[in-house]
């Protein structure tokens, strides 16, 4: 049985968060959550929420389920919308400064 979180419109690239979520694809659950929390980079504290959101769907689903036996079956980050913001630049001109969003889903299942 799967069972899966999705966070939407998080203030990191999708680059980015798939660095992160590329290190527990296809691990256990409680070895992802070793993992992400000894990463150092930001966007593990909302990836860890986000797994353990997932392993909650999970045994709410079904109460029989050890939590233990579950694993991460796909982690994704896809692109949501961008932000567009202006930097004002010398003689009147503009840059256009892109501040990317991303949706991330993970979805976790017994073996």
């Amino acid at each position: 049985m799967e069972s899966r979180a999705v966070a939407k419109f998080v203030r990191i690239s999708p680059r980015k968060a798939d660095r992160v979520l590329r290190l527990i694809r296809g691990k256990g659950v409680s070895q992802a959550q070793e993992i992400l929390t000894l990463t150092t980079r930001p966007i593990a504290v909302d990836i860890n929420k986000i797994l353990k959101s997932a392993v909650a769907n999970a045994v709410h689903r079904d109460e029989n389920i050890d939590p233990e036996s579950l694993s991460v079956k796909m982690a994704v980050a896809g692109a949501g919308p961008t932000l567009k913001r202006i930097r004002p630049r010398a003689q009147r001109r503009a840059n256009r400064i892109l501040k990317r969003t991303s949706h991330i889903t993970i979805v976790v299942g017994d073996e």
